[in-house]
């Protein structure tokens, strides 16, 4: 069920902001945050961890982005170039197998112990063997528990070797090493913090053991997050000394917050609240474009979608322009294909449009001439909820009768994950700046039993596809970048018609904010939003 917010209580969140954790505190009367605090409103619903060898969300991956280093970064102006982070210098070996990572000098956790090589090596290690969500990243390159400590070596204490299974295209590597699942975690704290056999997985899933901007100092689900800024940042210390995030999940709550001045950021406005404060002077928006994409993953489990009539039926029941021009104009724009605008191979063809009686006729030559009857998981968030229902009505046009479920982010994503759907509604997020990252998990599925070891969208959906598999993997080996992108091209165009993902949408991340902070990063993913550059007047 959909609640708005009353002004009460949404006065009620700003003052159970004040004090919710010993940070927040100090935080003065309605209407004023410290100058040395951000304050944002954000749906974090969707976190479930922020162990970095697990965390796979959205906002979870945002906050490891701000509180761990990796050895590879980007340079987000300067054409999102790859360049070193922990990693003061690489080399790569001839026969691009081998990588050799020198780490810069004179790093220190936040607990104040010094970065070696063995804290790389431990970082890998435990994203291996704990093989979380994210841990597929790493083992795509012939990692396995039994021979990753043979793969990434420590030659000394500020050099690290490690060794991959093919000979990869390098900057495919190097990529996927910006990813948060690469994050550098301090070996001795989290060790110090193991319980059985579980490499701190219990403990890390609410603290903290970077080397970066920020020190996790709260976490409470559905809740807030609060991060104390690191002044021994190698980098330098952030602008700010505290981050504090608080779960409002409702647009016109968020907005009520952000004009009273009772936080800095409003994360998640719709086209409607944005367009409000778009007149007002103490209000700023700063935006970027992301590579997320909307879609429906339908799982062809359920018979009726095990049909490619089916799939390409309800592809043309959705109100597409409708949608965007209604509900998420300003912050999504129509795209129908897995990779975003801005990767290599990106398409911009669109074949789908809002066309009933041409679904009808694919429905009929399913054998379903009138329709069935199908559940939806839906995020009770906006504009989750709404995009939603207007699919329900468009759905129901040819005869579809569309059930939605709402829960919060967690749950919706659990039961997804386990493949228990019939559709799910929501968005996936490019790991690192490398196509491979999206058509490894729209258009590859080496496993389709239930127990299989690589749990892709693919797999999510129960689309058993050997020849796309195939093709897909072969890609990434290839160096040509022309060749490249002229298979990702074609994989595209197929996926379009034969998938059972309804590709709809990609991103436009706007956060509002009030005039006197600024210095907010958006980037291209959850892995560069950067807060350390806000600055408050």
């Amino acid at each position: 069920m959909k609640i708005n917010l009353s002004r009460r209580h949404a006065l009620g969140l700003s003052a159970a902001l004040m004090a919710a954790s010993s940070l927040t505190a100090m935080v003065p009367a309605l209407g004023q945050t410290p100058k040395d605090t951000v304050v944002m409103a954000k749906q974090i619903d969707d976190i479930i961890s922020l162990d970095p060898a697990e965390a796979f969300e959205f906002s979870g991956v945002e906050v490891g982005a701000n509180v761990y280093d990796k050895l590879i970064g980007v340079d987000l102006k300067n054409g999102n170039a790859l360049v070193g982070d922990l990693a003061q210098s690489w080399t790569v070996s001839d026969d691009n197998l081998t990588y050799t990572f020198k780490l810069r000098p004179g790093v220190k956790f936040h607990s104040g112990n010094p970065l070696t090589a063995a804290d790389v090596v431990y970082s890998f290690q435990r994203a291996i063997v704990l093989n979380k969500s994210p841990g597929f990243i790493l083992a795509q390159f012939g990692f396995t528990k039994d021979n990753v400590l043979e793969k990434v070596k420590a030659v000394d204490d500020s050099t690290v070797s490690i060794t991959v299974s093919k000979p990869f295209a390098p900057t495919f590597f190097l990529n996927c090493l910006t990813s948060g699942v690469a994050s550098i975690v301090d070996s001795k704290t989290v060790k110090a913090n193991e319980k059985d056999g579980d490499f701190g997985n219990a403990w890390m899933k609410a603290n903290s053991a970077g080397t970066g901007a920020y020190i996790v100092r709260a976490w409470r689900p559905n809740e807030q997050y609060a991060l104390e800024a690191n002044p021994n940042w190698f980098k330098g210390a952030p602008k700010n000394r505290r981050v504090i995030v608080r779960h409002v999940a409702e647009p016109a709550s968020q907005r009520l917050l952000l004009e009273k001045g009772d936080i800095d950021f409003a994360r998640n406005l719709s086209k409607d609240q944005l367009a409000a404060v778009k007149g007002n002077p103490q209000i700023t928006t700063v935006q970027g474009d992301k590579g997320y994409i909307l879609y429906l993953g339908l799982n062809t489990k359920n018979p009726n979608f095990a049909k490619p009539e089916v799939r390409e039926a309800v592809k043309w029941l959705v109100d597409y322009d409708a949608i965007e021009k209604n509900i998420v104009q300003g912050t999504f724009q129509q795209h129908q294909s897995f990779l975003p605008k801005g990767f290599l191979g990106a398409i911009t063809d669109k074949p789908y449009k809002f066309d009933v009686a041409k679904a009808k006729e694919l429905l009929a030559k399913a054998g379903l001439p009138n329709g069935f009857t199908v559940t939806m998981d839906v995020r009770s968030t906006s504009p989750i909820t709404d995009i939603a229902q207007a699919i329900q009505a468009g759905w129901a046009q040819a005869g579809i009768k569309l059930e939605l479920i709402p829960g919060d982010g967690r749950a919706t994503l659990t039961k997804y994950r386990a493949r228990q759907h019939d559709i799910y509604i929501g968005q996936w997020g490019p790991d690192y700046l490398d196509p491979h990252t999206n058509a490894e998990t729209f258009a590859i599925n080496v496993d389709n039993t239930d127990d299989a070891k690589s749990k892709t969208l693919a797999w999510r959906n129960a689309w058993d596809i050997p020849d796309m598999t195939k093709t897909t993997q072969a890609n990434v080996l290839e160096r040509d970048a022309n060749k490249r992108k002229a298979v990702y091209e074609a994989l595209q165009r197929e996926h379009q018609k034969t998938s059972p993902f309804v590709i709809m949408f990609q991103q436009i991340e706007v956060a509002a904010a009030r005039s006197n902070a600024k210095g907010f990063v958006v980037g291209p993913t959850s892995d560069t939003n950067f807060y350390h550059t806000i600055s408050k007047e």
